[in-house]
């Protein structure tokens, strides 16, 4: 696929289309929910780092042990995970094109992919196996 060059012409032109539609709209609405549960998830996150404020490691473990906090703080990860990507996806746009972008955009996924993993992993081994 050739990268297409953007003139003055196009952008003055109302008609002009630059991408898929779709995939941008997805990924605006996504970005918008996301943000969102972010920020429902805030006052959550804020009472688990107050809980955990000073305690030693079998407290910290017997809290995010238990099911109640592990597992949304888990569904949290997902969440900044993906909002994460589709933020350095913005970033990405705005200095990069054609083969490097798509470069820099899978790993980019792939370390999103790898902390929400790694992340979910360790909570869940948390709560089901202590």
């Amino acid at each position: 696929m050739r990268d297409t060059v953007i003139t003055r012409d196009m952008v003055a032109n109302p008609k002009t289309k630059y991408g898929n539609a779709r995939a941008s709209t997805r990924h605006f609405i996504t970005q918008r929910v996301t943000g969102a549960i972010n920020i429902a998830f805030l006052i959550f996150l804020l009472f688990v780092v107050v809980r955990l404020a000073g305690q030693d490691r079998p407290d910290m473990v017997s809290v995010l042990g238990n099911a109640w906090i592990g597992l949304p703080l888990a569904a949290l990860l997902v969440v900044v995970t993906v909002h994460m990507r589709n933020g350095m996806r913005d970033t990405l746009e705005d200095y990069f094109a054609g083969r490097i972008y798509r470069l820099l955009m899978l790993l980019n996924t792939l370390f999103c992919i790898l902390v929400a993993v790694a992340g979910v992993a360790a909570l869940l081994k948390l709560v089901f196996w202590g």
